[in-house]
């Protein structure tokens, strides 16, 4: 909601009747913030992160986290160890910089927001999202879609190149589909289930590697003209249609515009990143990936707890 939807909203709040007052109430509850040390009160590891043992005792607490101890190993641990924030410090500061990775401020930005310093904010950005990368669909359904994207490869913060610097502001001399551009192959079904995947080029075992243990053997594959898809869907028996690039582009229910759409959401968003090292691509991948999953209704406390995996760790006790 922009400012002046709400504004207009707070003008007309008191007009509401008990029952809609009661709503309102209840919706606001449900988003109510929880901090990361009152949630984490209320759990207790599901497994030893070291032995995977579920064998598990209470055992005392340190730096306000409760401590555990396993009864197969003997070592201990906490809620965080074995997750992308163990070792990490200033829990109070986790929410406000979840908030700032929803919103995808820039490192600065997110670093004065927080009060930290703005390594410490690069340090927490890869963080939390280390654990997003590797969340992606792993079985797609119906009519799946399939198109390559291409980032410019980059090695920004590395201090020594493999080839020469460019000026600041310079464009690589490569187009399309030329040697220093990295392809993504992306996947999406109409449900909305997205997988996306880093490969070196675009060929037959490449990309059957990816689809294969993906897509449904009764599922109808999407794709463009490529021939590369063409022979995947024959080799595994996958019904296929391929949208020529010139001519129609949808064949009935068969069209690949919500990927492309997928595609040109996520080149925006990164955009105002002003290049993204490649080395650390899959992880703004799977921040768009995150994104895309929870729309409108992603809290700080949700980017804490379903990215970094807590949620497979964790039980409620």
């Amino acid at each position: 909601m922009n400012e002046a939807n709400f504004l207009e909203f707070l003008r007309h709040w008191e007009e509401l009747s008990p029952s809609q007052l009661q709503q309102l109430h209840d919706r606001l509850k449900q988003h109510e913030s929880v901090s990361v040390d009152e949630w984490l009160s209320h759990h207790e590891p599901r497994h030893c992160p070291h032995c995977n043992s579920e064998a598990m005792s209470p055992w005392g607490s340190s730096h306000g986290l409760p401590r555990y101890r396993c009864r197969t190993c003997g070592r201990t641990s906490n809620p965080l160890t074995g997750t992308p924030l163990a070792r990490l410090r200033k829990r109070d500061q986790w929410q406000r910089y979840a908030g700032s990775v929803i919103e995808g401020e820039p490192i600065r930005r997110a670093a004065a927001t927080c009060g930290i310093d703005k390594m410490t904010a690069f340090r927490w950005r890869h963080r939390f999202l280390k654990a997003a990368a590797a969340h992606r669909a792993d079985h797609e359904q119906g009519i799946v879609e399939a198109d390559e994207t291409y980032f410019l490869q980059s090695f920004k913060g590395q201090r020594v190149l493999p080839r020469p610097a460019r000026q600041r502001g310079g464009v690589s001399r490569t187009r399309g589909t030329g040697p220093e551009q990295i392809p993504v192959l992306v996947v999406r079904d109409r449900s909305g289930a997205t997988a996306d995947f880093i490969l070196n080029k675009v060929d037959a075992n490449q990309v059957r590697a990816a689809l294969k243990p993906l897509i449904d053997p009764d599922a109808c594959l999407c794709t463009d003209g490529a021939s590369v898809y063409t022979s995947f869907a024959k080799s595994e028996g996958i019904a296929h249609q391929a949208i020529a690039a010139h001519g129609p582009r949808t064949k009935g229910p068969f069209h690949i515009q919500n990927v492309n759409a997928y595609d040109s959401r996520l080149k925006l968003w990164i955009a105002r990143f002003h290049g993204v090292a490649t080395k650390y691509l899959p992880n703004y991948l799977g921040w768009r990936r995150m994104l895309e999953r929870y729309r409108d209704q992603i809290r700080p406390e949700d980017c804490l707890f379903e990215a970094t995996g807590w949620a497979q760790q964790l039980t409620r006790t």
